[in-house]
């Protein structure tokens, strides 16, 4: 399966990697590599991760990394996946 990585997903990583830095640069880099890394594990193992909370579908799966929810979209029939979202304490964000 293909990964592909949303703009809006990059966006928020990088945000949090940014406030991470302001303490701990070197936490910082773990943090986002480490999620990197879990990221690139998906594919073999698409549906090993709960169905997501945000969305009452069995192809939208939640990869919790550091209490911090990435969710992303299984699509076999093109054979791809999407990681689109990057959460931590937000109500509904995806609304």
């Amino acid at each position: 399966m293909k990964l592909k990585i949303s703009k809006s997903f990059k966006d928020k990583l990088n945000n949090q990697v940014k406030f991470i830095a302001k303490d701990k640069p070197s936490a910082a880099r773990k943090f986002k590599s480490e999620i990197i890394k879990r990221i690139k594990e998906i594919p073999q193992m698409p549906f090993k991760n709960r169905k997501s909370l945000f969305f009452d579908r069995e192809d939208i799966r939640d990869l919790i990394y550091k209490g911090y929810i990435i969710v992303y979209k299984i699509s076999d029939r093109e054979k791809t996946i999407e990681v689109f979202g990057f959460t931590k304490y937000e109500d509904n964000p995806f609304k």
